[in-house]
This record gives C-alpha cells, structure tokens and sequence, in this order.
C-alpha cells in the first residue's frame, strides 16, 4: 500500500482498543510500526497478534519528560522514513456535574487527552517539517463535536484536540504534511469500563458499571472496522474522519442546530437514562 510506503508509524495508546487495531493493520501492510502505551502488558498482546515489524515502548504521554526522552531516542532510528504520527492515547472520567468534579480528575484526564497529543506534536513535527512529508493524526471524538451532560472534561479535551487539529491544518497548509482528526462514536473498546470513577463524585463504581454496559450495547462499531476506516481516510488524506452513524448524525444535529442541539441531546439522554432505570 501506498501510504505504509518507507513508512515508519508512531501510534500511543497501542496496547488496546483502536490502537491495537491499528498497530496490526499497518504492520500487516509493511509499515515499521512503533507502539506505545503505559501498559506494558496489553503492549506485548498487541506485539504478539502482529505480524511485520512492530517494535514497543512504554510512554505514558501523561509525562512531558517521558516524551521528550522518547523523542530523543526513537527520531535517530527512522531512518528518513516518512513519519504518520497517530495519537490515539486517551481515558476516560465519570465525574458527573462539573460542580461535584475533582479538579485533580479534570486536569489528570486533560494531561493526557489534549496535552499528550499537543506535546507528542511538537517533539515529532520538526522532523516532519525538515523533510517536508508525514502525517499527523489525532484521535478526537463524538464528544469533540457536541458538549454532553456530565462530560466536562472529557468534551473539553477532545474539542481542544479538534481545535488543535484545525490550527496545524492551516499553518501546515502549505506543506506535504497531512492533517486528520478522527471523530469515533460508539466503537467497542475498554474505555468505558476502564473509566475512573473521580473523588468526591457521585459517580460510583456501580453507576460506573452500569454505563458502561449501556456504552457496550450502544457500540455498533468495533475496533478492527474503525481502526480500517481510519487507515482508508488517511490514504485519502482526509481532514476529518468521522466513525459510525451515531457519528455522523451528531455531526449533522451540531450543524444544522449549533445551539439548538443542546436542549435536544438532553432530551434524549434524559430519556434515555430514565427508561434504563
């Protein structure tokens, strides 16, 4: 393929859920792919159901030195490939109300949902620019495109990383380097699950729970078929890519009803949630 061609590929948060997937399709297709994550464990599982050149690091891109030091060791080893770039590293918060969220929580979710794709970029771009080829791509979300109930932090970070996106789209503009930022709905991975419940939050693990079985049963795309669409996008170089029909029918309600929308995706999660209980 095309797009892997002298290709090397950095993606963070490899060790699950689209990450994984999109560890082994581009190794499949003859990229040397770089995987991390902070979990050093579900990282030999993915390097293990790869085939290809697939080599890990651990990184948590929670830590600016962490990146900085990787940076450092990993740009010598390219060996003037071509650089696709995916940041794709990202948690997730049950925190409830803004007024009852644990600022700690907040910025603990943002450090590694926007920080880590803003200093991943900026330790990673220079070398793009130098050659004048790469791609960067980062993974933002449904709740990118529309603020929901009880999501402060975790909308706040992804608008940021679609903000972020636009902002490299224009500077890069006149460059070979491609832009894209990805906008799942509800793709079928650990995020739920994993969630972490914040202090002080009425949030418990039960609630936690519960959420997360909803998520699953609302899920309609799994991560093999994302991490595909992902892949086929960037070949195109699209500037966004959007996952799902719950995808892209939040991303029609937010354009045709910018503020409208808000009372109306209320509505329905009120709805929602009261039928459940």
């Amino acid at each position: 393929m095309t797009l892997f061609q002298n290709a090397a590929v950095i993606i963070t948060g490899a060790g699950s859920g689209i990450g994984r997937q999109l560890t082994i399709q581009a190794a499949a297709q003859g990229a040397f792919v770089l995987a991390t994550d902070i979990n050093e464990a579900s990282l030999a599982e993915t390097k293990a159901l790869s085939s290809g050149k697939v080599t890990t690091a651990h990184l948590d891109v929670a830590d600016a030195a962490a990146i900085t030091a990787f940076a450092a060791h990993t740009l010598p080893t390219l060996a003037n490939r071509k650089l696709i770039l995916v940041n794709n590293a990202g948690v997730a918060l049950g925190s409830g109300p803004l007024a009852t969220t644990d600022l700690a929580d907040f910025e603990w979710l943002m450090n590694i949902n926007l920080w880590g794709v803003v200093r991943m970029t900026k330790a990673f771009l220079p070398y793009m620019l130098e050659r004048n080829e790469g791609h960067i791509v980062n993974l933002s979300s449904v709740f990118g495109l529309a603020g929901v109930i009880h999501q402060s932090a975790y909308c706040t970070a992804k608008f940021g990383v679609r903000g972020f996106s636009d902002v490299l789209r224009m500077e890069l503009l006149n460059t070979a380097i491609g832009i894209t930022c990805v906008h799942p709905g509800g793709i079928k991975t650990n995020i739920a699950v994993n969630a972490r419940v914040g202090k002080g939050s009425a949030v418990t693990e039960a609630i936690r729970n519960q959420s997360a079985m909803s998520f699953e049963k609302a899920a309609r795309t799994t991560a093999d078929e994302a991490a595909r669409q992902i892949w086929k996008g960037i070949g195109q170089n699209k500037a966004r890519i959007l996952i799902g029909a719950d995808a892209r029918l939040i991303d029609r309600l937010t354009r045709l009803f910018p503020t409208a929308y808000v009372k109306m995706m209320y509505r329905r999660i009120e709805t929602t949630f009261s039928t459940e209980g």
